[in-house]
């Protein structure tokens, strides 16, 4: 008997020996990360875009958050996930359309991605602002006078990311990616997403934020 429990064990090392490499495979030398352009150039797309865009493509402005669950449009609930976080909202509540809901998971997922493919550790985009209402604009110019009273965030269309903060998903993981670094990234994946006409783009120098519009299939008009 006890014979064949050392087997045991022997075995069991053995199988155990045989798979570590596998699950301990390091990651390779941390690739280059660099930005080739201009944020302010390269994401310049005034309001007047935006709120173009975000009237064609979303929801009847709504007064309240009650009100919101009876949107002209379909919206759809996000919350912080595995592409994505979403920071404490205070003056936006966490509604998008269908299009812009789908353009954030797929920036949140390139954005990963594209660290991966640098042998990055990885880590999440945080949402800072999303659809408004129209209580929420009429608090939000009490504090911010510069804020727009015509805002594209009141159509369910748009979102704020910040370029200045992100969560670490791994803490363990030791290699650290400065903000700096962590801002080109983001700027790469948004570049590459204007670029399919996906989306419309402001840097945000005071607010920390790319501002960001969803843009729908274009009607021909």
């Amino acid at each position: 008997m006890k014979i064949k429990r050392n087997m045991s064990w022997a075995l069991l090392a053995l199988v155990a020996l045989t798979f570590l490499p596998a699950c301990q495979e390091k990651r390779g030398e941390l690739k280059r990360i660099w930005y080739d352009g201009s944020y302010n150039r390269d994401f310049n797309d005034l309001n007047v875009v935006h709120l173009k865009e975000a009237k064609r493509l979303g929801i009847e402005p709504v007064a309240s958050r009650e009100e919101a669950a009876h949107a002209t449009r379909e919206m759809m609930e996000i919350q912080t996930n595995d592409d994505y976080e979403v920071e404490e909202l205070t003056h936006s509540i966490p509604y998008l359309v269908p299009e812009a809901a789908d353009l954030l998971t797929d920036i949140g997922r390139a954005f990963q991605d594209t660290l991966r493919a640098r042998n990055a550790s990885i880590y999440k985009i945080k949402v800072t602002s999303v659809t408004r209402t129209s209580d929420d604009v009429r608090k939000l110019r009490k504090r911010n006078t510069n804020s727009s009273a015509n805002s594209a965030h009141l159509y369910g269309t748009t979102f704020d990311v910040s370029w200045a903060r992100f969560t670490k998903v791994d803490e363990d993981d030791t290699l650290n990616i400065d903000k700096d670094r962590l801002k080109m990234v983001l700027a790469m994946v948004l570049r590459d997403l204007k670029k399919a006409d996906r989306c419309y783009v402001k840097h945000e120098r005071r607010q920390g934020c790319f501002h960001i519009t969803a843009r729908g299939a274009s009607t021909g008009d």
